[in-house]
């Protein structure tokens, strides 16, 4: 590859820019990792963008663009992967051509959607413990430039990871799959869980419910009292939703007011559904905070595998359209009162 031109002055004020929204997120090194990767996808003009951690044996989706969102949480065996070697040579690597690279997982390209591809090593206290990586369906579609700015990004990524831990991998990984204001799962974490449960279901010949929660009152808690009162709501909200669930159940924080639930215990139909309406009556009684009365509530569609679909996308979707349903029946309720 040919010597890399200078950034241009647009790239480098994008760069700045970014470090500047990264000092504004603090510790939420999830939210920094997202950033980082819808910032490099427009930039580098990539198809999409991701940040993969190390985990066991596997490269594992904790961050996307938007453009990738589906992929959130999937998991790559690091062996055999163009991740899993730039994490051991702990170098930047170009693949021009995924169909004829022999470094790569071709089957697991094909599946993302990619042709070409840059990979950069994410280094913390030495270490490479994960990749940052863009993608194109072109073929060569990047230039030395475009690898120039994949590096300093990463290293924005690689210096949050600095001040957000001084606890190493383990405490990354916590702050990677944690909602920064709730403590609960993040969507990654959530997708992740979910992807391995559906395919538990399928080997095992089990059923597994899911609940997708979203929040009612959270717009005019925030519009009437501003965000520090529903901040507090969203913590109630978790809170609540985490008191009545199982030990073992899978409690995330998707984003804004929007909650999910992997259920451990069985999945079957009635038992779902009386998680789901103990959830729903919790949610739902008083709330006050600071001598303020707030009214919130949860509105939930429940979905079983594979009763009412038989993979992840298709649970998913089921959901949300039963908890929309949920929402407009009670909107409907109160305009008849």
């Amino acid at each position: 590859m040919p010597k890399p031109k200078p950034p241009s002055h647009k790239q480098l004020l994008s760069v700045i820019q970014t470090q500047t929204a990264i000092a504004k997120l603090g510790l939420d090194l999830n939210a920094v990792m997202t950033l980082v990767a819808e910032q490099v996808q427009s930039i580098t003009q990539a198809k999409g963008a991701v940040v993969e951690l190390a985990e066991d044996g596997d490269m594992v989706y904790r961050a996307v663009s938007g453009g990738a969102s589906h992929f959130l949480g999937l998991r790559l065996k690091l062996q055999n992967s163009l991740s899993g070697l730039c994490i051991a040579q702990n170098t930047t690597l170009y693949c021009k051509d995924s169909e004829v690279d022999l470094r790569v997982d071709r089957e697991a390209c094909r599946r993302v959607g990619l042709r070409s591809m840059a990979v950069v090593p994410l280094i913390h206290c030495g270490e490479a413990i994960g990749v940052l990586k863009i993608y194109s369906e072109n073929v060569n579609a990047f230039k030395a430039e475009d690898l120039q700015i994949l590096t300093l990004m990463s290293e924005l990524i690689a210096a949050a990871m600095y001040h957000a831990t001084k606890f190493g991998a383990q405490e990354l990984y916590k702050l990677a799959t944690q909602d920064h204001l709730t403590g609960l799962a993040n969507r990654a974490l959530f997708l992740d869980c979910l992807r391995q449960g559906v395919e538990k279901a399928k080997t095992e010949n089990k059923t597994l419910g899911i609940l997708m929660i979203d929040m009612d009152g959270l717009k005019p808690i925030n519009d009437e009292f501003g965000h520090r009162m529903g901040d507090a709501a969203l913590k109630e909200m978790a809170k609540r939703i985490l008191t009545n669930t199982h030990h073992e159940d899978l409690v995330a924080r998707l984003g804004g007011d929007e909650f999910a639930v992997i259920l451990s215990s069985n999945g079957q139909q009635s038992v779902a559904k009386a998680a789901m309406n103990k959830i729903a009556e919790a949610c739902g009684l008083p709330f006050a905070f600071e001598n303020v009365r707030l009214t919130i509530g949860a509105s939930i569609g429940l979905a079983v595998y594979p009763e009412n679909a038989q993979d992840l996308e298709h649970l998913l979707e089921y959901a949300d359209l039963k908890m929309y349903e949920n929402k407009r029946q009670k909107k409907q309720t109160i305009l008849q009162i």
